[in-house]
């Protein structure tokens, strides 16, 4: 049997049970239990109802899984099946889909240019480069990984700090 949405009603009670594990391993993770979640809500989710969520008994609305987020102090992607390995629902990895491939900084225009983010940009970069024993000085390959340290260094996703990184006149153009 389909809902109006085209999905089983198996697919939703499995999706229900894996959201409910990942609920769960993130409140275990943060060493509460079901009552302390009840009670550092001011009783907003009830230890039974929450228990329900885990148990993929009841779905959990997109509102109320924001606001188990918040009690939790993680990012709401972060309870989403898949979200540990940095993967969304359908495995595609979060923040990579334009940039698989890497980016090539100009590290000449990055000295020349001043501020706070360029500070710790060039830190950072700096860093890279010790570790991969790369010394050109002119240009340095960045890997999708290190774009998403970046960006979350600078409270941005990959997108927003490439874009970022472009405004600063900092993507070499060959």
């Amino acid at each position: 049997m389909s809902d109006f949405r085209g999905h089983t009603e198996e697919a939703q009670y499995s999706y229900a049970e894996t959201v409910g594990v990942r609920l769960r391993a993130v409140r275990r993770q943060k060493h509460m239990s079901l009552q302390a979640v009840e009670a550092a809500s001011k009783e907003e989710f009830k230890a039974s109802v929450l228990g329900a969520y885990e148990r993929g008994e009841r779905a959990i609305s997109v509102p109320r899984l924001r606001r188990l987020a918040q009690i939790y102090d993680v990012p709401l992607d972060q309870l989403l099946p898949g979200s540990r390995d940095g993967t969304a629902l359908d495995s595609e990895p979060l923040g990579r889909a334009p940039y698989e491939t890497k980016i090539r900084l100009d590290l000449v225009r990055l000295k020349v240019t001043h501020g706070p983010e360029a500070e710790a940009l060039q830190r950072f970069l700096t860093k890279v480069q010790l570790d991969r024993q790369d010394f050109n000085g002119q240009v340095l390959t960045i890997r999708a990984d290190d774009l998403r340290v970046i960006g979350a260094t600078f409270g941005l996703g990959v997108v927003e700090m490439v874009e970022r990184l472009q405004q600063l006149g900092l993507i070499y153009a060959a």
